[in-house]
């Protein structure tokens, strides 16, 4: 298995630590507010990496975050808290608001496909894992208090910017928008890892600690959750891009400095999902959710092999023409499965050559556009039907497009004459080389929603939705 490390910034041979079992975390979603398809277009592409590393032979252990307290709007530490914004939007808790979002974006993982992870664990959970990393970095002389908060001191490593490879000299204050600089910071890197009630007094949840009442800093959520479940060493951590620097460059900083060794091994990041206005937000044009797609008539899991179709690494640009292309395509592949599934002959065989080019495609950097050239090589091979149903059904548990459920509707006996008295009709008009009564039939099904098609096995139809 190959894959690219941001840290190393070139393809590696992927190496996990232990034999038996691949340890992998993903940040997860701060529910303050649904997820738009631009943050789960990185929930796709993890969820294809997890299910790649079992189809190729790993054991992957994975967990995720909720982040439900404590992740502020800029850079330094400052701005407003998303989860306070969000309560206070909707006029909830802040703890309804992360139960009601929380729910939202696993519904939204559901209607993509997207495995839920093995651990999942809200940030309000575990602030013993952070109390405890906290008092060790003090105690090492890695952190200090501040205007009542406490800061990890980044000038006491040797390579704060290892994740990014920058100098402290190139580095603004912050990358995201609305940055304000803490002048309680010694250093411009160093950031927060608990904050008490001299700042934001009124951040609803806090909790009793050594240096005061309080609530912990974004970075070190992610960094206690993932050690509390997954160990000392992490084999893969993932997120988007925009998460490498500040929040990732963090995570390494105080895990590294907490424990004495190296963390992470291979540090997996997705590109963003553009629109026509740039990287997509929840601030800006129309809000683009699953929920707003499917009242818009499109499947997500369209949406899902639209994402497929481009490697993780490169920019996508969403656009309506795009996903219609996907539909279209995602809608053919369905039909012609169908097909397959309607004639299932033949023995399974010499189905090993396309298994391990499928293979080979997830192992080179996860190319998914590759892979699903291969099912398509699949569907025009000379294998018999069974054959290329059994591996249709093997590369799904990859691709999770659901290509092998049920799409045939449910239509009750008089509509069933109808259709095939009007297939026959179009037959013999065409037997007649009555080309257009031919065409004429076809289009009064068609304005019934009734898709016909002309194979070499006869005219099939389909419903459509």
């Amino acid at each position: 298995m190959k894959l690219y490390n941001t840290l190393t910034r070139k393809i590696d041979d992927f190496k996990p630590i232990k034999d038996d079992v691949v340890t992998m975390y993903t940040c997860g979603p701060t529910v303050y507010h649904f997820a738009h398809i631009g943050n789960l277009r990185t929930y796709i592409s993890e969820d294809i990496l997890e299910k790649s590393l079992n189809y190729v032979g790993y054991n992957v252990k994975r967990c995720m975050n909720i982040t439900d307290v404590g992740h502020l709007s800029s850079d330094s530490d400052s701005g407003e808290d998303k989860m306070l914004k969000g309560a206070a939007r909707e006029k909830k808790t802040v703890l309804e608001i992360a139960d009601f979002y929380t729910n939202a974006f696993k519904e939204d993982c559901d209607k993509l496909n997207i495995k839920w992870p093995e651990i999942v664990s809200p940030a309000t959970q575990n602030i013993d894992e952070y109390i405890k990393m906290i008092t060790k970095l003090l105690e090492d002389d890695k952190a200090y208090m501040a205007g009542g908060n406490i800061y990890f001191d980044t000038s006491k490593l040797d390579d704060y910017y290892v994740l990014t490879n920058h100098k402290e000299d190139e580095m603004v204050v912050g990358v995201r928008e609305g940055v304000e600089e803490d002048s309680n910071k010694k250093n411009q890197a160093d950031f927060v890892l608990w904050f008490t009630k001299s700042k934001f007094a009124d951040q609803e949840l806090k909790w009793d600690s050594p240096w005061g009442y309080g609530y912990p800093g974004w970075h070190i959520e992610c960094s206690g959750i993932s050690l509390k479940y997954l160990g000392e060493y992490l084999d893969i951590h993932c997120g988007g891009v925009d998460n490498i620097f500040p929040h990732h460059t963090n995570e390494i900083a105080q895990s590294e400095a907490y424990l004495g060794h190296k963390w992470c091994n291979n540090w997996f990041h997705v590109e963003h999902l553009n629109d026509a206005s740039g990287k997509m937000s929840k601030s800006k044009g129309e809000f683009l959710t699953v929920s707003l797609l499917e009242s818009k008539g499109y499947n997500p899991l369209a949406y899902r092999l639209l994402c497929l179709q481009s490697h993780y690494r490169k920019q996508l640009l969403f656009t309506y023409d795009a996903l219609d292309n996907a539909t279209n395509a995602y809608n053919k592949l369905l039909s012609k499965i169908q097909s397959l599934k309607e004639n299932n002959i033949g023995e399974i065989k010499d189905t090993e050559k396309y298994n391990d080019k499928f293979k080979e495609a997830l192992k080179d950097d996860l190319n998914t556009s590759v892979a699903l050239t291969v099912l398509y090589d699949v569907l025009k091979s000379e294998l018999n039907n069974a054959s290329k149903l059994y591996l249709v059904g093997e590369f799904d548990k990859v691709l999770s497009l659901d290509l092998l459920k049920d799409n045939k509707k449910e239509i009750d006996s008089d509509l069933e004459k109808y259709i095939l008295d009007m297939i026959a009709k179009r037959n013999d008009a065409k037997k007649e080389k009555n080309y257009a009564l031919a065409d004429e039939i076809r289009n009064e099904l068609l304005e019934k929603g009734i898709m016909i098609k002309d194979t070499r096995e006869g005219t099939t139809y389909e419903i459509k939705e």
